[in-house]
């Protein structure tokens, strides 16, 4: 697969505007470095697993300090380890069920090598939206789709 960085987007391509949004929230406090090595991480597999192009992946990073992120009535900071949650809006009907549950599995796992104390209470939420109802630059994904000609 051509995962081209820099190309300018070809609105008659169906796989290259079936774009996904992605919020990751990490425990702990702000750290650039982690910022990038997960977004790196998150576009890399988003790209190998679930097929869709760089130029209309968006992501944004938040950090929840430890002491306010529980699990099971206690904090991270009191449990000693880290978490994360992703939410990944994609199209309806662009991925599989297998496709959707490699994903889930590689992206926990990347997670766990980038964060050794990582709590196995850490979520992956692929959010399957519906093309009339999810979109970017003023158009649906249903627009795209219908002027692809698919």
């Amino acid at each position: 697969m051509d995962c081209a960085k820099n190309h300018p987007i070809d609105i008659q391509k169906e796989s290259e505007h079936t774009m996904p949004h992605v919020v990751i929230h990490l425990s702990g406090q702000p750290d650039a470095r982690l910022t990038r090595q997960v977004v790196e991480q998150v576009n890399t597999l988003t790209q190998e697993i679930l097929g869709k192009q760089l130029p209309v992946i968006a992501a944004t990073v938040q950090y929840i300090p430890a002491d306010q992120w529980f699990i099971g009535g206690q904090t991270l900071a009191e449990l000693g380890k880290s978490a994360f949650h992703l939410d990944i809006s994609i199209t309806d009907e662009t991925n599989t069920k297998g496709e959707k549950a490699r994903y889930l599995k590689a992206v926990f796992d990347a997670m766990a090598r980038l964060r050794p104390d990582l709590h196995e209470v850490s979520y992956v939420y692929l959010i399957d939206a519906r093309a009339a109802a999810y979109g970017y630059g003023g158009r649906t994904q249903e627009f795209r789709h219908q002027q692809a000609g698919v």
